[in-house]
């Protein structure tokens, strides 16, 4: 038997967590899937619980000149709802589970659930988004990659809640998501893609990709960005091979349930192939 702990202020939260050992859940749709018992029994935990779904600061979405803060606890439906939030994530959101999941997950679950097929992750990869994590005594601020180390491991310390995620606002002009499953939605990902890119002047002036659900992290790889920015892009086709190679030799899918390690990787560079040759020079 556990014990439960619904505080009513984040202050309240934090001094809990500096004193017990527990779970943070807020919606709890992972958290139920995670232990889950036998048909029409209780969940099992081996720890006490302390429950943060209801504390206001964790559901404000505010909007600066230049970033977005939304908070660990705001919904996946409440965050859709916000005119400020970019698109893009918008738009990964509207492929998660059902709606009836949707109005219960949150964001910061999303993260602190750290699995390569969470289909926030690689868009928050791809914004460059960063984590504000609060303690008793510190907050302190990590780029969501340096969070997460792996399935299931982040770095939040035992008295620590992530508070929430700071993105900043970036003006890119050519944007493509696609969620490889069995289906559009109330599937885990096969494969997550993004890749955001600002062209000006018919030369590639950013890129970023972000792949989930193609290693036991997001896999974005800076070194196969630096190769595309500053091309023109009547150039992409004479760097293909080399940026097919990085990739390639990066990527390192598993075969599971879902698909094969074969499959992953040959969709993966497809498509890059389809981003670089045929989107990026859209009108």
């Amino acid at each position: 038997m556990v014990d439960g702990y619904s505080p009513s202020t984040f202050e309240e939260a934090l001094k809990i967590l500096n004193k017990e050992d527990v779970i943070i859940y807020a919606g709890g749709s992972d958290l139920m899937v995670k232990n889950k018992n036998s048909a029409s029994l209780l969940p099992r935990f081996n720890k006490n619980l302390l429950y943060v779904g209801n504390l206001n600061l964790l559901k404000e979405i505010k909007e600066y000149d230049n970033k977005i803060e939304i908070g660990s606890a705001c919904t996946l439906t409440s965050i859709l709802k916000i005119e400020g939030v970019p698109k893009i994530l918008k738009e990964s959101i509207r492929n998660i589970a059902s709606p009836a999941i949707r109005n219960m997950a949150t964001i910061g679950g999303n993260i602190c659930n750290a699995s390569p097929a969470g289909d926030t992750l690689p868009i928050l990869y791809a914004l460059e988004a960063k984590l504000k994590l609060a303690s008793i005594n510190s907050m302190r601020e990590v780029n969501i990659k340096d969070f997460i180390l792996g399935p299931g491991k982040i770095i939040l310390k035992d008295n620590e809640i992530l508070e929430s995620i700071l993105i900043e606002k970036e003006n890119f002009n050519k944007i493509y998501y696609q969620k490889v499953g069995a289906r559009k939605a109330s599937a885990i990902s096969k494969i997550s893609f993004v890749a955001l890119a600002k062209v000006e002047n018919q030369k590639i002036k950013d890129i970023r990709i972000a792949i989930g659900s193609v290693g036991p992290r997001i896999v974005r790889l800076k070194e196969g960005e630096d190769i595309l920015i500053g091309t023109e892009l009547k150039n992409i086709e004479n760097l293909m091979l080399q940026v097919e190679k990085v990739y390639s030799e990066k990527v390192v899918p598993i075969n599971d349930q879902r698909s094969t390690a074969i499959y992953r990787k040959k969709v993966v560079l497809r498509l890059i192939q389809y981003f670089l040759n045929i989107e990026l020079k859209k009108n």
